[in-house]
């Protein structure tokens, strides 16, 4: 078994549509970045790459590289789920929290999980999103930013495979 952490935080903008773990929310403002900017996306990528020590989502997607402009993070994550599963991986579980203070994040909670485990071609079950507000501390607090942060177990497929064959 391999643990990884991702954390991502991108600026609330005028102008931009407002992705979060491959649901778009209805709200005034959406994150700012190269891509759709979908923090939670972006956590979870990190904490895989990083249980896999392949690095990070830049490294793989870098945000000067003009095909990833305006890209589907939905996208960007299936490839990274190729990635690990070439390298003997498979999604454990993945536990995720959204910081922001608005819009309510929770109404949209199994959307998200669901979307995401489609995305990573796991269960529903492995998913786990969170949400929780700032407060009226720090960029998240004072609404001028969404973060996310992601951990991430993956277990060896041949694991997966001797628990199925014994079932």
């Amino acid at each position: 078994m391999r643990v990884g952490i991702g954390y991502d935080i991108h600026r609330l903008a005028q102008g931009r549509k407002l992705v979060l773990g491959g649901v778009e929310l209805e709200h005034g403002r959406g994150l700012l970045g190269h891509s759709d900017a979908d923090v939670l996306i972006h956590a979870i990528c990190d904490a895989i790459l990083g249980a896999c020590a392949l690095g990070d989502i830049g490294t793989h997607f870098p945000d000067d590289d003009p095909r990833f402009k305006d890209a589907d993070s939905t996208e960007l994550l299936g490839e990274v789920s190729r990635m690990i599963r070439e390298e003997g991986w498979e999604i454990g579980n993945i536990d995720c929290t959204v910081m922001a203070e608005e819009p309510r994040i929770a109404p949209h909670i199994k959307r998200m999980r669901q979307r995401l485990a489609d995305t990573l071609s796991t269960d529903i079950s492995r998913v786990s999103v969170k949400a929780t507000r700032g407060e009226g501390v720090g960029p998240v607090g004072r609404r001028e930013a969404i973060a996310a942060l992601a951990i991430a177990a993956l277990e060896e497929t041949s694991l997966n495979e001797l628990v199925s064959s014994m079932s």
